[in-house]
């Protein structure tokens, strides 16, 4: 592993803790971010798509690099775009 992906890892597990976190709020479940959250990943390990594959961090526990990614994928448009900006600014700033 080198420090663009520990960085990475660093972004993607704060990433799926927040997205996470608001779940269980003020001793209530909030079923509209898990019914987001489960309908992302149902979309990610249906097409299989793997995120930390994609950037070349290995998952050893099969499957989990699929539902890990529909977490961060529930967190909508903009920040996977804004993921995928840093993750260029890391590339080139580690050339």
């Amino acid at each position: 592993m080198n420090i663009n992906q520990l960085v990475l890892l660093a972004i993607l597990a704060e990433s799926i803790w927040e997205t996470v976190k608001p779940i269980w709020e003020k001793k209530k479940l909030n079923a509209d971010k898990l019914g987001s959250i489960a309908v992302s990943i149902i979309i990610t390990v249906g097409a299989g798509v793997d995120l930390f594959t994609i950037v070349g961090i290995p998952i050893n526990v099969p499957s989990l690099g699929l539902v890990l990614t529909g977490i961060i994928i529930s967190r909508g448009a903009n920040f996977i775009h804004d993921l995928m900006r840093l993750t260029e600014a890391i590339k080139i700033k580690h050339k």
